[in-house]
C-alpha cells in the first residue's frame, strides 16, 4: 500500500524528491500563476527565474486573473508577485535539498508537479470609521513540489 501523506500525486521515490509547505501567507491566485510559469522547468532554471521575479527583473504572465492589469514588455498582462515567488522558491529549494540528501543530482531534475491549493483563511478585521470594522482576512496557500530526474 502506497501512502501519499498529503501529496496530490504518487511519485517514484528512486528518481524523485518532494517538498510541501502548508498555510503559507501568500495569495493563492498569484501563487497559482507563478506555479504555472515554472512548471516543467529544470529546477535550477526555475530558481534563477524566481530570483529574477523577486528582483523585479522578470514579470510573471497572468493567464487567468488579468483584468485591468497593465502589459509588460514581451509578456502581455503581467505582474511581479514577490511574496508568492519567495514562498515557492523556498519549497523548490527544499525539494532540491531533499534530492541531494537522497543522493540524486538536483541540477538535472525537472519540476514535474507543482500544485497550489487554498489553505486556511485566518480571520481578521480592519478598523473603520465610527467604531465599525470590516473583514480583512489573511488568505493562505498550500504549496507542493515534486521534482524528478529526466533522461
Amino acid at each position: 500500500m502506497v501512502t501519499n501523506k498529503g501529496y496530490t500525486t504518487v511519485s517514484d521515490p528512486d528518481i524523485s524528491a518532494k517538498a510541501l509547505a502548508r498555510d503559507q501567507p501568500v495569495s493563492p491566485k498569484f501563487a497559482r500563476e507563478v506555479a504555472g510559469m515554472v512548471r516543467y522547468m529544470n529546477a535550477e532554471k526555475a530558481v534563477t527565474v524566481l530570483e529574477e521575479v523577486i528582483a523585479l527583473e522578470r514579470p510573471v504572465p497572468l493567464k487567468r486573473y488579468n483584468k485591468r492589469v497593465s502589459h509588460k514588455k514581451g509578456v502581455g498582462p503581467g505582474r511581479y508577485p514577490v511574496k508568492a515567488s519567495k514562498a515557492i522558491l523556498e519549497v523548490i529549494r527544499s525539494a532540491m535539498s531533499n534530492a541531494e540528501y537522497k543522493g540524486l543530482d538536483a541540477s538535472s531534475m525537472v519540476i514535474t508537479t507543482i500544485t497550489i491549493a487554498r489553505g486556511q483563511t485566518m480571520p481578521g478585521h480592519m478598523p473603520r470609521a465610527h467604531g465599525r470594522a470590516t473583514q480583512w482576512n489573511q488568505e493562505t496557500a498550500n504549496i507542493e513540489v515534486i521534482i524528478e530526474e529526466v533522461e
